[in-house]
């Protein structure tokens, strides 16, 4: 329980930093083609970091968990090595074809905008080598059940940019911004180099890198694809009016805040917990583990979505109620929340169900369950913006995590079930 509020209360002052950052961004430059083009300017960088880093993530942290610290140092080292190279190359590649493929993500957006967001993802794409190799710089902190530092570091780096974009952002405009969220991400890398161990020479014949490769490659497939979910939003809200971009992406930022501040308090330190049970065949004690915090995180995320219900309106005008933002952007933004509700709570819930299949070596159920689901939502979340806009587009992605949530829950039994009588034979 300690360990809980710690992380809890680290996460919430790191997403507490993040979105100050953001909304004074909002704040001073309101909501435009500005905040359009940088939000939008996040999406393919956030949508490879997704890909790969968040994959590597899921299987790292299993992978390294319980192991020997010399072997985990060797280990991290190669991973480091061969995650900073790969990053390091799709980033030159994305830079510089940049004026081909970033037009088509957002086809709505003016010549002036799209010039915009090709100059500002260009900036994103440095601070993503950087995102990545932070992945597996946490995957080792994680792996050995130290949380404490790693959620500080990201807290010290936010403070740090947070004060240079206070003097910078009124001086050189959204460019600031851009290189600040980047310098940031150096900051961190540096900070959490401190926990790696002396560097070694990678071994690429490594048999955790080869195990590795085995359980990402069907996260890769599948991420690869249905993960490209917030490029499909971007694409969509590129044709809406000035400002719902932003609004949109400030909805899902205050709501991922929320998940994150969950996730990194609840979820990551179940994963090795996890493993562990599973490595030694304790199924009633992984099972007993898997569904107290399942329920744990869905009181949760109830109390907040009704929290926003009620107050929501209020706190918001609160929040980012000045400046530039004007009322009617209030209240737009909290209704996108409440459509957007239900994939808050199932989203979250859903995390602790899919890190169950990642602790025990599983990427190929819950990836083959998500491309399947994800083929028949993009029509549907189409048909559905094209409709009803905005209210559309927020209401379908809640249904589609519903039910996302709803099969991993029931495969998630079907293979507890065959896990017993495996054990009992």
């Amino acid at each position: 329980m300690k360990q809980t509020i710690q992380l809890g209360t680290l996460s919430a002052g790191n997403i507490g930093i993040t979105f100050l950052f953001q909304w004074y961004v909002l704040v001073q430059l309101g909501p435009g083609i500005e905040t359009d083009a940088l939000f939008a300017s996040m999406t393919v960088p956030q949508l490879v970091l997704m890909v790969i880093s968040g994959s590597l993530m899921h299987v790292l942290v299993p992978l390294l968990a319980g192991e020997e610290q010399d072997r985990l140092r060797h280990d991290v080292w190669g991973f480091l090595a061969l995650v900073g190279g790969l990053f390091g190359i799709i980033s030159v590649i994305l830079f510089v074809a940049a004026p081909w493929w970033i037009p088509l993500t957002v086809p709505g957006f003016s010549e002036a905008g799209k010039a915009l967001t090709i100059d500002l993802t260009r900036i994103q794409l440095i601070g993503m080598i950087f995102t990545a190799i932070n992945g597996v710089q946490w995957a080792a902190y994680h792996a050995r059940q130290k949380f404490v530092w790693a959620e500080f570091t990201q807290i010290l780096a936010g403070a740090i940019a947070f004060a240079i974009l206070v003097w910078a952002l009124p001086r050189f405009g959204v460019f600031a911004a851009a290189w600040i969220s980047a310098i940031r991400l150096v900051i961190q890398t540096l900070l959490l180099s401190s926990g790696m161990g002396k560097p070694t020479r990678p071994n690429l014949q490594s048999p955790a890198l080869k195990q590795a490769w085995q359980r990402i490659k069907p996260l890769l497939l599948g991420n690869a694809y249905y993960k490209t979910d917030p490029l499909v939003d971007r694409f969509l809200l590129s044709t809406a009016s000035s400002g719902s971009l932003s609004l949109y992406y400030l909805a899902q930022q205050i709501y991922g805040a929320a998940t994150q501040v969950i996730n990194k308090a609840i979820a990551a330190p179940l994963v090795p917990i996890l493993s562990k049970y599973y490595k030694v065949g304790d199924k009633v004690g992984f099972r007993r583990a898997y569904l107290r915090k399942l329920v744990q995180v869905t009181v949760i995320t109830i109390a907040i979505l009704l929290t926003v219900g009620i107050f929501g309106q209020a706190l918001l005008e609160f929040l980012i109620g000045h400046g530039n933002v004007t009322t009617d952007n209030v209240v737009e933004l909290w209704w996108i929340m409440l459509w957007l509700g239900g994939a808050f709570v199932c989203g979250t819930a859903g995390q602790i169900s899919s890190t169950t299949f990642y602790a025990c070596g599983d990427t190929t159920t819950p990836t083959r369950m998500s491309i399947l689901t994800f083929t028949a939502y993009i029509p549907c979340k189409v048909v559905a913006y094209n409709y009803w806009g905005v209210m559309g587009l927020s209401i379908s992605t809640s249904i589609y995590i519903l039910i996302n949530l709803t099969l991993q829950i029931y495969l998630l039994e079907k293979k507890q079930v065959l896990w017993a009588d495996q054990l009992s034979k």
